[in-house]
């Protein structure tokens, strides 16, 4: 994926002078700190101006809903990093972030092109969302490419946080095409697939935010900010309950060599 080549040399986030420091527009001392909430402050970092009460409630909800999930192997990076080097508590935060990618955390991102490419068909035929949703789904699958956002190992239904994010969309009065657009694949995918896969948080978080005005392209920032908070937490409690080598040598002692070995060779017992 190219982003372009670069054009003028200007850029419109943020600058200063000895008195003042300005962000998107607004004075940061006088206009921000004390004034606005961090998700505020972040949907203004991102989009270039100030949330209206139904986007701030949608960002924040997507964050808090994504922040925490566990040990994933990304918590379990950080940690184990850690634990190897305590005096480098960004190198941990860093380990855990660089463990998310398209399985974990990445498939936000991946359905909110998936859902955009389904609204393009819609517009550029004149398709119904139903009938775009199931030449994409169908299009996905010729190429073997994974639907992004369906399906959970543990929950079977939907995920009960994809029920939340979709009911306070409703409720804000944010729901629109991008919601839409995720309910008709998650209705057109059993026929398609031969078994029913439910919408999980990874399709609820991008059609929200889409729908309230959210930029596609930073979409992925929203999972990456979230978890960052989590394993912040994680690193705090690693600190005061260590557990990083208890999860090493639990992988030592689940996981056999089955390599070459000299003769008469006899492998610790873990």
């Amino acid at each position: 994926m190219k982003i372009g080549k670069q054009s003028a040399p200007y850029q419109s986030i943020c600058t200063s002078n000895p008195e003042t420091i300005i962000v998107r527009g607004h004075d940061l001392v006088d206009g921000l700190i004390g004034s606005v909430s961090f998700t505020e402050y972040t949907w203004l970092l991102i989009a270039g101006s100030l949330p209206d009460a139904k986007q701030r409630r949608i960002l924040d909800a997507t964050l808090v809903a994504i922040a925490e999930h566990g040990l994933v192997p990304s918590v379990q990076a950080a940690r184990m990093t850690l634990a190897a080097s305590p005096e480098a508590i960004q190198g941990a935060v860093a380990a855990g972030l660089l463990g998310c990618g398209s399985v974990i955390l990445g498939a936000s991102e991946a359905a909110g092109r998936f859902f955009h490419e389904i609204v393009v068909e819609s517009e550029e035929k004149s398709a119904s969302l139903t009938d775009a949703a199931e030449f994409v789904v169908r299009a996905y699958r010729a190429e073997r490419r994974a639907i992004p956002g369906y399906g959970h190992p543990l929950h079977k239904g939907r995920d009960p946080r994809a029920e939340r994010l979709l009911a306070l969309a409703e409720d804000t009065e944010v729901s629109g095409t991008y919601c839409q657009v995720a309910k008709a694949v998650e209705a057109v995918l059993p026929d398609i697939v031969g078994k029913a896969l439910m919408m999980n948080v990874s399709s609820a978080i991008p059609c929200v935010l889409l729908d309230a005005g959210y930029p596609l392209l930073a979409l992925k920032g929203v999972p990456l900010l979230a978890r960052t908070a989590g394993l912040i937490g994680h690193l705090l409690e690693e600190q005061t309950r260590p557990i990083g080598f208890i999860m090493s040598h639990a992988a030592a002692a689940a996981i056999e060599y089955d390599g070459p070995a000299p003769d008469g060779f006899v492998a610790n017992e873990n």
